[in-house]
């Protein structure tokens, strides 16, 4: 028998997990979509053939009088824009497609509430909305723009972009949520979510390969972001954060997803007039794509992760981790560029920006091309306090001496893209314009003879290189060079093979190199001074020597 206290705690218990179930219910996508409003009581035929835009359009503006669900049941439905309404959720059931028209004048030309590069020439969507509240396109149907039907007919900008429909395009909206969905085919960037707040995009499927500038999404100067468990393959780039405007692109949180792309598969930055803070990208598969033919980049790819700043702003606070990469031109790209592009016209000019405080750690790559990783600043612009940790990356080699003492040019406008320098010094990394750099357990090695250094830096302050481990330069080529670096400190280093010489320091700028606690009993020479610099600038303490 039970006491009457504790009868009287069951009861209790019992009306407290009723109350839990009631809001728990209240908040769950089931309460919210729970009045449905099926497009085919509204006149949509869902053949494939017959235009259904209207009949969608009057389901998606009755179900915005009290909110709900647009269910669009099996069957293909044509159509051109639909405009979102606060309060809606389109839902797109498995069996379901919706199809984008192949006519122009279907697509009604809308305006950007939210000023940003692109907003003169980006002027139709399939699905579209802004200045909206608690929007959200869910299901296991199918989008498909059917963007190859949108021809690009000229090389100049921004005459290129116009007439060609994004897939779905959200501007100054707040609580969006995707999931699920699968999209394909569109005439532009597949997804753009321009100056939006708590953003939820999990569990889509994108095959983008018909039409140029075919990304996955965008994510462009957008706060509180989730993005999970997606997967993605396109001919441009894939994960794109942007910022176009001058609204940051921040607190964004990419976990879970595996993604192809002929272009960058983790890219951040090409425009960037307002920065990126607080992102932090976790847990991802980056393999070629399954698209044997491309429009821009390579086959394998051209970027792994690449972050960038060319027009201005800063980024800060960007944490990546559990990354594996396969087959990629180049794992790690960081630039920081000058190109200064505006939205506000030419009269308007752009001071360079920043990128600082980023964090890069357990990333695995095979496959790599010739070219190396460069992690490149300006002259009096670098790159500050970076820390990149358990990085094992395996390239094809086959750099030569001749490439290993080529002049790398500045560039500071040009298209920040990982080929822009050609094949490197380094066949691991080149970093240049740097201020406070880490290398922590970076395993570095090349399938094919490579007669280049492993690591290159050349203008780098508070450099700290430790456990480096690294295949040896098939040449009488150093396995590290340093060229005008200062306060520089190496250590944990342990060679596997014979090794005739480990630092080359050059420069007359070269100050404060200091080799501590290294095996170096593998190594015939531990260092050379040459073109200036000064021997007394180099010193040892604890170092295992070569018998």
């Amino acid at each position: 028998m039970l006491s009457q206290d504790k009868k009287r705690c069951v009861c209790i218990g019992v009306i407290l997990a009723g109350v839990i179930v009631f809001f728990s219910f209240l908040q769950s996508d089931t309460f919210a979509s729970s009045v449905t409003h099926n497009v085919r009581d509204y006149g949509a035929v869902g053949d494939g053939f017959q235009l259904d835009t209207q009949a969608i359009q009057r389901a998606v503006d009755e179900c915005a009088k009290g909110g709900g669900q647009v269910l669009l049941p099996g069957g293909t439905y044509l159509s051109g824009t639909i405009f979102m309404k606060n309060n809606v959720t389109l839902h797109i059931s498995e069996g379901a497609t919706l199809l984008g028209s192949t006519d122009i004048e279907d697509y009604p030309a809308t305006t950007s509430p939210v000023r940003h590069y692109g907003d003169s020439w980006v002027l139709y969507s399939l699905i579209y909305g802004a200045n909206l509240e608690n929007i959200a396109i869910t299901g296991r149907g199918l989008i498909d723009g059917q963007g190859g039907a949108y021809k690009v007919t000229t090389k100049k900008k921004p005459d290129r972009y116009m007439n060609r429909p994004y897939v779905i395009r959200f501007i100054d909206c707040r609580h969006v949520r995707v999931e699920n969905i699968r999209m394909g085919n569109s005439a532009m960037w597949m997804q753009h979510y321009l100056g939006c707040e708590d953003v939820t995009i999990r569990g889509i499927k994108v095959y983008n390969h018909c039409n140029k500038n075919n990304d996955m999404i965008d994510i462009d100067g957008c706060r509180n972001v989730i993005i999970s468990d997606c997967i993605g393959d396109t001919d441009d780039d894939a994960m794109t954060l942007k910022s176009t405007s001058e609204r940051p692109c921040e607190n964004v949180t990419i976990t879970n997803c595996i993604l192809s792309s002929h272009c960058n598969a983790i890219k951040m930055g090409t425009e960037s007039h307002g920065g990126f803070r607080n992102i932090t990208i976790s847990n991802i598969v980056v393999k070629p794509s399954e698209h044997d033919s491309r429009i821009y980049g390579r086959e394998e790819g051209l970027g792994g992760i690449s972050l960038l700043i060319v027009d201005g702003g800063v980024m800060e606070g960007v944490t990546i981790s559990n990354i594996r990469i396969e087959g990629t031109t180049s794992p790690i790209f960081m630039r920081l560029g000058n190109r200064g592009r505006t939205y506000m016209g030419p009269e308007v000019t752009r001071e360079v920006g920043r990128i600082r405080n980023v964090k890069i750690s357990n990333v695995v790559a095979t496959g790599a091309d010739t070219i190396g990783c460069s992690i490149t600043g300006l002259p009096e612009h670098p790159i500050e306090n970076l820390t990149l940790s358990n990085i094992h990356i395996t390239f094809k080699g086959g750099g030569t001496l001749e490439d290993a003492h080529k002049t790398v040019p500045e560039k500071p406008s040009s298209y920040p893209e990982s080929t822009i320098f050609g094949k490197l010094p380094a066949y691991g990394f080149y970093i240049r314009h740097a201020n406070g750099v880490t290398l922590d357990k970076v395993n570095l090695a090349f399938e094919h003879v490579d007669a280049r250094p492993a690591l290159v830096c050349d203008d780098v302050a508070s450099l700290d290189v430790s456990g480096l481990r690294a295949l040896n330069p098939q040449s009488d080529e150093s396995l590290i060079r340093l060229s005008d670096t200062q306060d520089a400190f190496i250590s944990e280093f342990r060679s596997d093979d014979d090794l005739d010489l480990f630092l080359s320091v050059e420069g007359d700028k070269t100050d404060g190199i200091y080799l501590t606690g290294n095996d170096f009993s593998k190594v015939n020479r531990i260092f050379e001074v040459q073109k200036g610099a000064v021997e007394e600038e180099v010193k040892l303490k604890g170092n295992v020597l070569k018998q």
